[in-house]
């Protein structure tokens, strides 16, 4: 296939997309981008019907390619419902509450990259760690006046660089198991270039914060938001089961799944038990009892709650969509998704590829090509494992050739593949953290310092020559065969 055919449904997308952010801004995830992601799926089938492809092939490798996201839509609406039955029950609000005693605005961008780092290095989920702590996190960041792009690139910095480094992460688990190495031996080896990009991540929010950098001069707090906050709801420690449960569960290697429907039903319990009068408020005022617990907890986990205070900021904060909210979010996957398979099934995404790592001759260039493959993959194919998978099996040989022991391979698919995912706005990971955190991915991308530090960073380690270990210094490599 010549590449002039492969490369236009994908320049046809870039031009769609950048008149979507001309004229739609920040609400181009709203459906624009959706019909350019179908209007690019469409030409590209339709050339590749041209030169010999049937459609069932392209049918199969859509049904194919949106099942394998199954199971993250299914975890988006329920971080959805999670989100209305944690506000329901007063969680979140009392999460903005005690966070606002303990964090100032000086540190706290610094503070939530650390406690989302920590959180997501003990469970293992970027997704879990943004969908329950990070929902709180940028909630008492814009109570704080705090720009929503600076909170939301400092949460999913440090929910990132969690990820990338837990043995409990699925892509953790997965680049190893491509590249041909041990999990121990590559969280080891991440470490040469993830221990600098997170601490060159953290000095950046730490100066940022202390010199007023991410102050919003659009949002002030207002006096009396805290009042506002605990007077609407009964505010104390055991409001924090449910979250610990969430947690502990998803320690213990729970699916994300499952444990966050555990969280969904002990939010609802909660609000029964500890928030009666919100309860009552949003069931409305002709139900009581057993139908106005059902009424609203149904509401919070499906539709639209707000608690009403009379404090505009705190009415802000105080509202959540439900799963309702994620659907725009599904959508834009599922036709990411589209995309994706129908480069796949014509053919178009191996040539691209071809073209992206033919004529590699030195470690630097062979580094730097397995940099563009991570990231084409995950522009083109919109998913953070095929921007893993694909480029893992595609260059294992090479690496070979060139001499160089499986874990550089695996450590720059998760520098440049796990954590750019996410910088995405089509990309599975970049709609979800956006959905979730109700920041557009072109608001927040420009600030998650350690996402765009960690594939540089494996660049300069890879130009100096620095901890470049060959197949002679690696114990036992495992050799895979020519894919």
């Amino acid at each position: 296939m010549p590449l002039l055919v492969a490369l236009a449904p994908v320049v046809l997308l870039v031009c769609l997309l950048g008149a979507d952010v001309v004229f739609f801004g920040e609400d181009s995830s709203y459906g624009s981008n959706q019909i350019a992601l179908l209007l690019a799926a469409l030409s590209a089938g339709a050339l590749g019907m041209a030169r010999g492809t049937n459609w069932e092939s392209i049918r199969e490798a859509i049904a194919h390619s949106i099942g394998t996201a199954t199971e993250a839509l299914l975890i988006l609406l329920l971080i959805g419902a999670l989100s209305g039955t944690w506000l329901l029950a007063g969680i979140i609000p009392a999460f903005i509450h005690y966070g606002m005693m303990v964090l100032q605005p000086g540190i706290f961008l610094f503070a939530a990259c650390i406690v989302c780092a920590v959180l997501s290095l003990a469970t293992g989920s970027s997704w879990g760690t943004v969908g329950t702590v990070g929902i709180a996190l940028i909630g008492i960041g814009q109570a704080m006046g705090l720009s929503e792009g600076w909170v939301a690139g400092a949460i999913i910095s440090g929910a990132y660089f969690g990820d990338k480094m837990s043995p409990l992460s699925d892509t953790t688990n997965l680049a190893p198991a491509v590249a041909g190495t041990d999990l121990v031996t590559h969280i080891r080896y991440m470490l040469y270039t993830t221990g600098p990009s997170i601490a060159v991540a953290l000095l950046v929010f730490l100066a940022v914060g202390f010199t007023g950098g991410a102050a919003d001069a659009n949002a002030t707090l207002a006096p009396g938001f805290a009042e506002a906050v605990s007077g609407a709801f009964n505010i104390h420690l055991g409001l924090f089961l449910a979250p610990v449960v969430v947690l502990v569960m998803i320690a213990r290697k729970v699916p994300a799944a499952p444990a966050l429907f555990v969280g969904v039903l002990l939010g609802a319990l909660t609000a029964v038990v500890f928030q009666p009068d919100v309860v009552a408020s949003v069931a409305g005022p002709e139900w009581g009892g057993a139908a106005a617990a059902y009424i609203a907890s149904m509401q919070a986990m499906a539709l639209d709650v707000s608690v009403v205070t009379g404090h505009e900021l705190a009415d802000k904060l105080l509202s959540s969509s439900g799963m309702a909210g994620m659907l725009n979010t599904v959508w834009l996957i599922v036709c990411a998704m589209t995309f994706g398979a129908v480069l796949q099934a014509t053919g178009m995404l191996a040539r691209l590829t071809q073209a992206l790592v033919g004529g590699v001759n030195s470690a630097l260039g062979l580094i730097g090509r397995t940099v563009g493959a991570c990231l084409a993959f995950n522009v083109l194919a919109s998913d953070q494992y095929i921007a893993i998978v694909v480029p893992g099996k595609m260059l294992g040989s090479a690496y070979q050739k060139q001499g160089l022991a499986p874990e550089n391979l695996s450590r720059t698919l998760e520098d440049a593949g796990t954590v750019t995912s996410v910088l995405i706005p089509w990309n599975t990971c970049g709609v979800a953290q956006s959905g979730i955190l109700g920041v557009a991915t072109l608001a927040y991308a420009p600030y998650c310092i350690f996402n765009w530090v960690s594939p540089l960073m494996t660049l300069l380690v890879a130009g100096l020559g620095w901890n470049l270990r060959t197949l002679s210094e690696a114990p036992t490599p495992e050799i895979r065969p020519e894919v």
